[in-house]
């Protein structure tokens, strides 16, 4: 679901099954004096949000638990469509927002943060740039699992092609999504790696670590050797 860069708010679709919690997020964003974010579509279903305008947001804002029942496993599927997927809630455990991420969100927000946080937190994901909520960097130093990344499925698949291809242009032509979506996916791996203590900041460093750590295969790197010479093998 490629998108063209912005030229005013950020669109912004809401899913929550508590209308009192949509009118907080309309309130709240009402207040933001810059007016960045615009609430276009909002609903208590993932399904009803996005058969009208929320199809098109730039940003969805998800609850995680619906009806009584968590939605962890919807979030890779909205991912794969290339949505830009911020998780709202107040499941703040580390290993919830740890699923979430690994499931391929572009963020996590506590329903106990700051408003003023929150509002910049969706412009950063509308904008493809990293932002660490502090609920969310905290479920980041608590992990204990093994001292590789996880990768969601797309993120792995984004890497991949990125290793066998010229361009990250010719990844998201692939895979259906925007150049924005592969830079997020691959800007991603690099975050986990460096909070881990591992930076990987080029190309052939990523590599390196990837197949170090098993997450590709070095028979499904094909031309690997065209990489080291060519200009995209860089940062």
């Amino acid at each position: 679901m490629g998108r063209e860069p912005l030229a005013g708010p950020v669109t912004l679709a809401v899913v929550d099954d508590h209308p009192i919690a949509i009118d907080g997020i309309r309130t709240w964003l009402s207040r933001d004096p810059l007016g960045r974010v615009e609430l276009v579509a909002s609903g208590a279903t993932i399904e009803s949000v996005l058969r009208g305008p929320g199809a098109t947001a730039d940003v969805l804002l998800l609850d995680l638990e619906l009806h009584g029942v968590m939605v962890i496993d919807r979030i890779a599927e909205l991912c794969a469509e290339g949505r830009r997927v911020v998780v709202y809630s107040g499941h703040e455990d580390a290993e919830t927002i740890l699923a979430v991420l690994d499931a391929g969100a572009s963020t996590f927000i506590a329903k106990s943060e700051n408003e003023q946080y929150c509002v910049d937190t969706i412009v950063a994901a509308a904008t493809d740039r990293p932002s660490v909520p502090p609920v969310m960097a905290g479920a980041y130093l608590s992990d204990t699992r093994p001292q590789r990344p996880r990768l969601s499925d797309r993120e792995r698949e984004a890497l991949l092609l990125w290793f066998q291809s010229m361009s990250k242009e010719s990844v998201a032509r692939r895979m259906g999504i925007s150049e924005a979506t592969v830079r997020q996916y691959i800007d991603r791996v690099r975050v986990k790696y460096a909070k881990m203590g591992r930076p990987a900041p080029t190309k052939t460093a990523l590599l390196a670590r990837a197949i170090e750590d098993g997450l590709i295969q070095a028979h499904e790197i094909r031309e690997y050797r065209s990489f080291a010479s060519d200009p995209e093998a860089g940062p």
